[in-house]
C-alpha cells in the first residue's frame, strides 16, 4: 500500500510540474505576442505602410515600408552569442535607397566580439581613423582602394554621442544604423538562461530620429557626388 501511495504522490508531482511548465510556455507566448504587437504599433506610427517581412529567423523581426518617400526597413535582433556576457537586443534602422559609393563602409563602436547582425568581421581592410570619428570606432571596408567621403560621414555622427549607437553601415544599396535597445535581465538569464529584456520597447521618436539621421547622411553623400560630377 505504501508503494502505491508513493507512486500516486510521485505521479501527482510530475503532473503538477508538467502543468506548470505548460502554463509558463503559454504565458511566455502571450507576452511575446503582446510585445510584438506593441513594437509593430511603434513602427507603424512612423512608417504607416510598414509590413512584417520576417523570414522566420529566430530572434529577428523585420518590417519594411516607406518613410518620406524613401524605402526603409526596421529590424529587431536578439543577439545570444556565447561570447557575450548577456544577450542583447538591437534595433536596426535602414534607408534602402541608392547611395553614391562604390564599396562598403562599416563603422563599428567597440568591436570586442562577433555580432549576429553585421558582416563587419568579414571585411578585409581597416581604414585609418579620420578626424571627427569617435575614439572607440573602428572603420573597415571591403575595397581598400575606394575613396569614401569620410569628412561627410564625420559630420553626421551625432547619434553616436551617447554610446547606444553600435554600427553605421554604408553600401551602394543604403545606410544602416544599429542601436542598443537593451541587455537581458541578469538574474533571470543567470538562473534560467532565458533572455528577458523587460520593458525594452522602442518608441516612435527613436525610430524617427534614426531614420532622419540615416537619410540626412545619404542625402549629403549623394549631393556631394552630384556636385563633383
Amino acid at each position: 500500500m505504501r508503494y502505491v501511495i508513493s507512486a500516486l504522490l510521485a505521479g501527482a508531482v510530475a503532473l503538477a510540474l508538467v502543468l506548470h511548465l505548460a502554463w509558463l510556455v503559454r504565458a511566455s507566448r502571450s507576452r511575446s505576442l503582446a510585445a510584438l504587437a506593441a513594437d509593430e504599433a511603434s513602427v507603424r506610427a512612423v512608417i504607416t505602410d510598414a509590413a512584417n517581412i520576417s523570414d522566420g529567423t529566430a530572434g529577428v523581426v523585420t518590417w519594411a515600408g516607406s518613410w518620406n518617400g524613401r524605402r526603409v526597413q526596421v529590424r529587431t535582433i536578439i543577439d545570444t552569442l556565447a561570447t557575450r556576457k548577456l544577450p542583447t537586443r538591437w534595433l536596426s534602422i535602414s534607408i534602402t535607397e541608392r547611395v553614391a559609393v562604390s564599396g562598403t563602409f562599416d563603422m563599428m563602436m567597440r568591436p570586442g566580439s562577433p555580432t549576429t547582425f553585421s558582416n563587419f568581421d568579414h571585411l578585409d581592410h581597416t581604414l585609418p581613423k579620420a578626424t571627427g570619428f569617435p575614439a572607440e570606432a573602428v572603420l573597415r571596408t571591403d575595397r581598400k582602394t575606394v575613396d569614401f567621403p569620410l569628412d561627410i560621414v564625420a559630420n553626421h555622427l551625432d547619434m553616436f554621442a551617447d554610446g547606444r549607437a553600435k554600427e553605421l553601415l554604408i553600401t551602394p544599396n543604403g545606410v544602416r544604423i544599429v542601436w542598443l535597445l537593451a541587455e537581458s535581465e541578469r538574474a533571470r538569464y543567470g538562473v534560467f538562461r532565458q533572455a528577458e529584456f523587460g520593458d525594452s520597447r522602442f518608441d516612435p521618436v527613436l525610430i524617427e530620429r534614426l531614420l532622419a539621421s540615416a537619410s540626412a547622411l545619404r542625402d549629403a553623400i549623394n549631393h556631394a557626388e552630384r556636385r563633383a560630377a
